[in-house]
């Protein structure tokens, strides 16, 4: 058998293996693959054309006609090949992808709101009921309206570093902290009140983060608290008894008994601490409340005369009262958390239990 006549069978033999391989070829990947091993610069076609340079010259066009016939005759192949599995792939796809629109359809995890968030919301509609404006203030606050304004002297330990995040901001020439309470929004609404050329009454709560150099089971670095206070003529301590027994006993939805233990507070005068009738034993006495019956729950008192002094109100015309409450506290009694850490531990199995979606 001449030159020629082998080179011929060889690309006869090479195109009949490649056109069955193609037609057999399960996918686009493994078509992909057959093209660059037939029709690559290092495939089996290339292979047989190394030798065409062994033929006469004369040969060589007659050779180059069969070989352009055979690559074209594999291209078409493979785009025929291509096409059909193109349209083969897309039908799989339809079919994996199909909808069967009888079946349920599938249920959205429902978001809820957050145990503190929905205490903050259930307090701050109690006191707006009860005719209470509400009001915002800063977090990063300066210490006139922190401390200064709230009558609380330089020496008080609630000003030292240890206590509270003071910081430098740049320009700033006095130093600026993250705020330990929401009591200088009460200094800001007053202020406001007077800046404006009015005159109480006020009746304000106000509502919102707060910050202080604390965390164990019982205290965050970060917590949310509500003060509520009010300016007018004529206000007493039995209107501050009666405003807290009306909050307390509609937050814990039943009459809860409370009493007003003398306190020192630097920005009230007289002040209290305020108790309840201990809601896990119904004031029976139990191991939280320690077998007396009575639990601490916040700090209340008359707006001391410096206080209102600091502010440009006439303390010997109009008297308030205030008093402040630890959002968190109240809902750990409320449903019965012992640990204040659960609340920003981010556990959703807690949250879950605990959320409401209203």
């Amino acid at each position: 058998m001449s030159e020629i006549d082998s080179l011929k069978a060889q690309l006869q033999d090479l195109q009949t293996k490649a056109l069955a391989l193609f037609a057999d070829a399960s996918d686009s990947k493994v078509l992909q693959e057959l093209r660059v091993a037939y029709l690559g610069k290092k495939g089996e076609l290339t292979s047989v054309l190394k030798g065409v340079g062994k033929l006469p010259p004369e040969d060589r066009p007659v050779i180059g006609q069969f070989v352009n016939a055979t690559k074209t005759a594999l291209a078409e192949a493979l785009d025929k090949a291509e096409a059909l599995l193109s349209v083969k792939e897309k039908e799989l796809r339809i079919e994996a992808e199909r909808i069967d629109v009888t079946l349920s359809g599938r249920t959205a995890t429902q978001g809820v709101l957050h145990p503190v968030q929905q205490g903050f919301d259930e307090m701050t509609a109690i006191f707006s009921h009860m005719g209470f404006d509400i009001a915002e203030g800063p977090e990063v606050e300066d210490e006139f309206h922190n401390f200064d304004a709230l009558n609380i002297p330089a020496e008080h330990p609630a000003r030292a570093s240890h206590d509270t995040f003071f910081f430098h901001a740049e320009g700033d020439e006095e130093a600026k902290l993250l705020r330990t309470h929401t009591s200088p929004v009460q200094i800001r609404a007053m202020q406001a009140c007077v800046d404006a050329g009015g005159e109480p009454p006020l009746a304000v709560v106000a509502a919102g983060r707060v910050y202080r150099c604390d965390y164990d089971v019982t205290h965050s670095p970060m917590f949310h608290q509500v003060e509520v206070f009010k300016v007018d003529k004529d206000v007493s301590l039995a209107n501050l008894k009666g405003v807290l027994q009306h909050f307390l006993s509609a937050y814990f939805e039943k009459d809860v008994p409370i009493r007003l233990r003398p306190h020192y507070f630097p920005f009230t005068e007289p002040s209290a601490e305020v108790d309840i009738g201990c809601v896990f034993c119904n004031h029976k006495g139990c191991r939280i409340c320690k077998g007396s019956g009575w639990i601490e729950v916040l700090g209340s008192g008359m707006i001391h005369p410096n206080v209102l002094k600091a502010v440009g109100i006439d303390s010997t015309v109009y008297s308030g009262f205030a008093f402040g409450l630890g959002v968190e506290r109240l809902v750990m009694l409320k449903h019965g958390i012992p640990d204040l850490r659960l609340f920003f531990e981010n556990d959703v199995r807690f949250l879950r239990r605990m959320g409401s979606s209203t």
